[in-house]
């Protein structure tokens, strides 16, 4: 597997939502496969970057193939990919993984065995690889972070969103189908 370039990253966030599904995600030697994904831009309003850059969303106006890392309601830090081109205020939430390395990790800092429930959802997948706002920002080409690209296609599932109350309509969730690593499962 090749690492994901930047380049990856510049192009509309529900393309890249999409072809994350089946990449490797690591931190610090940390994460699995990418089985889950939502794509957010700066047209929808369920995006943190709909109003315009803050403090709080800086990032999402970077660089592509950064991290947008912020906290949801105040208790769970969550990773986001940048993309777009820039300014974009597009990113991908990273959603689900399927465990593959550093899972003695995960289950310390996640305080449980069951392999399902160690990233299945944003929350629980930055908890178990170690995720905190000192990420946002950072370049994902770069340690701590490690992208590498699908070996193979992989059949992909889209559907709506889950956990907003605006632009629910909009099917830029993207799951590995078949996958017992989602946060949810695809209606």
């Amino acid at each position: 597997m090749a690492p994901i370039p930047q380049a990856f990253f510049a192009r509309p966030a529900p393309d890249v939502a999409r072809d994350l599904i089946g990449a490797t995600l690591l931190v610090d030697g940390v994460g699995g496969l990418v089985t889950e994904t939502e794509a957010y831009d700066h047209e929808d309003p369920a995006s943190h970057s709909y109003a315009g850059r803050t403090a709080r969303n800086a990032s999402m106006f970077g660089p592509p193939g950064h991290a947008y890392v912020y906290r949801s309601y105040g208790l769970h830090w969550c990773l986001n990919l940048v993309c777009g081109t820039e300014p974009a205020g597009s990113a991908v939430l990273i959603r689900a993984l399927e465990p593959v390395a550093g899972i003695e990790a995960m289950r310390q800092r996640r305080g449980t065995a069951v392999p399902r429930l160690l990233c299945g959802g944003p929350g629980r997948l930055s908890q178990a690889l170690g995720v905190t706002g000192a990420l946002d920002g950072c370049p994902v080409d770069r340690p701590p972070f490690l992208v590498l690209a699908r070996e193979r296609e992989v059949p992909v599932v889209s559907g709506p969103r889950i956990g907003i109350t605006r632009g629910t309509e909009t099917p830029w969730r993207f799951g590995l189908r078949g996958s017992a690593f989602l946060s949810r499962r695809f209606g």
